[in-house]
């Protein structure tokens, strides 16, 4: 059976990340609560992979990135590149655009404590794959954080253990495509010093310089 290129939005196939969600609507009846769709045009050369999302950002909000503090970094600095325009204000309806930029998770839906299982990520694998299919212009991906990193490599079939993650590393997928590794733009990274603004700033601008 062909997946849906979008899971549904009561998605069955994570029981843990399901109940999860209904516990969270029960917290945030406003709020999303439900597998978070990608973000941006599919026919851009650039694509970003988070984790998944968070419990009070994309979960509630319903855009990647968007009502916590990892969308501060990732936003500021993909306006700063010219790979968005407008002002993030943690809000989907903030008027932010992405330009040559789309961004998904490798796990449509929150999962306690942000750590979801390796068979939750298997589960979701194949409507990123199915996300990569549906963008033919694509030449870069940015992997934020280890376990986007090594989802793309099972959607390219690479063994996860054939490359290691290193922040910073630029490598050939395949003959069009470059995956680049960043450490996560979550709060903890970025407190403890871990990824640093002109870290992350760094790797964007030579995405940016490549593409020119």
């Amino acid at each position: 059976m062909i997946p849906a290129l979008q899971p549904d939005m009561n998605c069955p196939l994570c029981p843990r990340l399901q109940e999860y969600r209904e516990k969270n609507k029960q917290l945030y009846p406003k709020g999303w609560n439900a597998p978070v769709p990608p973000w941006g045009d599919p026919q851009v050369e650039f694509l970003i992979v988070g984790l998944a999302p968070g419990v009070k950002g994309a979960n509630l909000s319903g855009r990647p990135f968007t009502g916590d503090y990892a969308g501060m970094l990732l936003y500021n600095t993909l306006v700063k590149y010219h790979f968005a325009s407008g002002i993030y204000k943690a809000d989907p309806q903030d008027g932010l655009s992405l330009g040559n930029c789309r961004i998904i998770n490798a796990v449509r839906c929150v999962p306690p404590e942000n750590k979801p299982t390796s068979q939750e990520e298997k589960n979701c694998r194949p409507f990123l794959l199915k996300e990569l299919h549906h963008m033919p212009a694509l030449k870069f991906i940015l992997t934020l954080g280890v376990i986007a990193h090594k989802n793309i490599l099972a959607c390219f079939n690479r063994p996860v253990t054939s490359i290691k993650f290193k922040h910073g590393q630029f490598f050939k997928i395949n003959d069009h495509i470059t995956v680049v590794n960043s450490y996560h733009v979550s709060r903890y990274n970025t407190s403890t010093g871990v990824l640093t603004t002109q870290m992350f700033e760094d790797i964007v601008d030579s995405i940016q310089q490549k593409l020119k």
